[in-house]
């Protein structure tokens, strides 16, 4: 037994792949009876602890490595209240990647060994095949979101336009005040285009979802990284299920997983819209396994989330939404051109 699991973190094995045929819970690792979350014994002693500072302390909070997941964790669900000063809806922090030669997906000599690292998750190497090859793409100069689009920015964007497509994470079609700081999900690609859109009128700037390509080498960094913060899983660098919060959480609390150009939440909380629709890479395979016998042509989605196992969470996985399920967490974030 690992020193992760000895912690009782949420760390579930598999000895088949996981198939259509199980249930979400069964997807997750979890047991028929009631599971707590992993803060959740103590988080009412964490909120008690923490009441009553200001906004500044607060932030400072989140992003401090020093300070424990758990209060990084309340500190920014108390800015969600408070309002956050990090989310800025018509003038998102953009972080500028340079562009050049970069190289994305992977060597398929190396699909054994992803296999092997994962082999308890329930893996089908055809999976993994759709990263294959390993190749060169050519990348002019951009900018990315820090942060994953925030159910803040998504609510003033349909209060500006009437757009129809509510979350359905928002239960009850009412906007979730006190996770305003967190990433919105459960939408449409299409919705992520059209956020895009209205922003992009309303600043007169050229913000849309990052390619595929953009989105992986924003992520992976020059050394091309497994996760955006390096080669092994490391639990409390992302929220995905061995995380143990089961729900999103505010952007930015997991500093230590930062990708090489310092954007939060890469990996884990919500999966990510691209600007692709899943094909093979040039060279590669084209794999028709269960998401494109459920969609036909999908959007390709990255970055892994809170509802799905680490192997979601690696730089170059190619990803998308089953529509059958009500666990996949879609959300996006944006790039601009320079």
């Amino acid at each position: 037994m690992s020193s992760i699991e000895k912690q009782g973190w949420h760390w579930p094995r598999f000895e088949q792949v996981l198939c259509g045929t199980m249930t979400d819970r069964e997807r997750l690792g979890l047991p028929d009876h009631y599971l707590p979350s992993r803060f959740e014994d103590a988080i009412a002693d964490v909120y008690r602890m923490l009441y009553g500072k200001d906004r500044q302390a607060y932030v400072e909070m989140v992003e401090n490595t020093e300070v424990p997941l758990v209060e990084r964790l309340v500190a920014g669900n108390f800015l969600a209240m408070l309002g956050d000063p990090r989310i800025n809806p018509t003038h998102p922090e953009m972080i500028t990647i340079p562009g050049g030669d970069v190289h994305i997906g992977l060597d398929e000599s190396d699909v054994e060994s992803v296999m092997r690292e994962f082999h308890s998750l329930g893996l089908d190497a055809q999976w993994i095949l759709k990263e294959c090859p390993r190749h060169m793409v050519k990348l002019k100069d951009y900018r990315m979101a820090k942060y994953p689009v925030t159910n803040q920015e998504y609510r003033d964007f349909l209060l500006d336009t009437q757009y129809p497509e509510l979350p359905s994470s928002w239960a009850c079609r009412r906007y979730p005040t006190e996770r305003s700081n967190h990433p919105v999900f459960t939408l449409s690609a299409a919705a992520a285009d059209a956020y895009a859109g209205w922003l992009s009128e309303k600043t007169e700037r050229h913000f849309r979802l990052p390619s595929e390509a953009e989105w992986e080498f924003a992520a992976a960094g020059p050394d091309g990284l497994e996760f955006p913060w390096g080669k092994d899983y490391e639990p409390d660098y992302a929220n995905t299920v061995e995380t143990g919060i089961f729900s999103t959480s505010p952007v930015g609390i997991f500093k230590e997983g930062y990708s090489p150009f310092g954007l939060a939440d890469m990996a884990g909380n919500v999966e990510e819209y691209v600007l692709d629709h899943y094909d093979l890479y040039s060279g590669g395979h084209f794999i028709r396994d269960h998401l494109v016998q459920l969609n036909g042509e999908y959007r390709v989605a990255r970055g892994g989330c809170f509802s799905r196992l680490r192997d979601l969470a690696r730089t170059r996985r190619r990803h998308g939404r089953n529509p059958a399920s009500s666990m996949y967490a879609m959300g996006f974030r944006l790039a601009e051109d320079i």
